[in-house]
């Protein structure tokens, strides 16, 4: 049994519980939050121990979940990777990009594992897509919802954006050229809508607009490359290609939803997670991929400046 807890058991957190709670050959030994309330509530529903303290469960644990605001990210994990306990880590990664490199450099050193929390890539719609993908010239992503209870202490590109900007950068396989960005302040002292424009290397552009102001809720990326088109919806985990079909006659267009499996994408994280620590692999979104779309997320963040 893999001995594991979850630090920090908001909106996100509980989730993490209630997924780890009911895995196989994984022991839910506590949930760790600074609210006694909220932990005693989360440990009840997940029949495992309320714990006040990340410091406590040292020693006592294999593996960590951290859900704690971004500001805290640093202070919970880098104890835990020092002492050699591996550690899924939220997005954003980090607060900064140096405290970024500096969980990175823990882990190297003690040869913990450490996992950075970008569900999208888990989800089996993107899964999907990913082997049909060949040199994508144009990307075009909206992100947009309802004004949130929470996250409020960063702006949309680190909140939101950041979800797709490392799924942008797992696809195209060249660096960032160039940066045109926007964010404006509408509802909080930050940025609550922003648009980005990245060039890459390659000659690809990617253009993602995301918003926590928005009446409607949309969550799409579409891909275009050399004769074919695919449409990706992340909430309905809904999947469409369509490609260009040379004939004798004139060429024709065809396609139309291609299958995608069901999951949780939260539940898919978690399982490559474990099966990453306990087999001693690399998970499939590594600290230093976590790093990479924090550093773009900040490089965008400047340029609104």
């Amino acid at each position: 049994m893999m001995r594991i807890a979850v630090v920090g058991v908001g909106h996100l957190g509980q989730h993490h519980a209630r997924i780890l709670a009911a895995m196989e050959q994984v022991e839910l030994v506590a949930v760790v939050d600074t609210n006694r309330e909220r932990a005693d509530e989360i440990a009840a529903a997940n029949q495992t121990r309320a714990v006040y303290s990340a410091e406590a469960i040292v020693g006592r644990v294999d593996a960590v979940t951290v859900a704690v605001p971004t500001d805290a990210h640093v202070d919970v994990a880098m104890p835990l990777l020092e002492a050699g306990v591996s550690v899924l880590v939220e997005k954003p990664m980090a607060h900064t990009v140096a405290e970024a490199d500096a969980l990175v450099a823990a882990a190297r050193k003690s040869g913990a594992t450490l996992a950075a929390g970008h569900t999208e890539r888990f989800n089996p719609a993107v899964a999907a897509a990913a082997p049909l993908l060949s040199d994508p010239r144009f990307i075009e992503v909206h992100r947009l919802g309802a004004f949130p209870q929470r996250s409020l202490d960063i702006d949309v590109v680190f909140d939101v954006m950041i979800h797709d900007l490392d799924v942008v950068l797992s696809i195209v396989k060249a660096d960032v050229e160039s940066i045109e960005a926007v964010g404006v302040p509408v509802l909080t002292g930050k940025v609550d809508i922003a648009n980005a424009r990245l060039r890459f290397t390659n000659g690809c552009i990617a253009n993602l607009t995301a918003s926590r102001i928005s009446r409607d809720r949309v969550r799409k990326i579409r891909f275009f490359q050399p004769a074919a088109y695919l449409s990706v919806d992340y909430a309905a985990q809904k999947l469409e290609m369509w490609r260009l079909v040379a004939g004798a006659g004139m060429p024709s267009i065809e396609g139309g939803d291609v299958p995608v499996a069901d999951g949780e994408p939260l539940k898919l994280e978690l399982e490559d997670f474990v099966d990453a620590v306990r087999s001693k692999r690399e998970p499939r979104v590594t600290g230093e991929h976590g790093r990479r779309a924090l550093a773009l997320a900040q490089e965008i963040a400047n340029k609104m400046l």
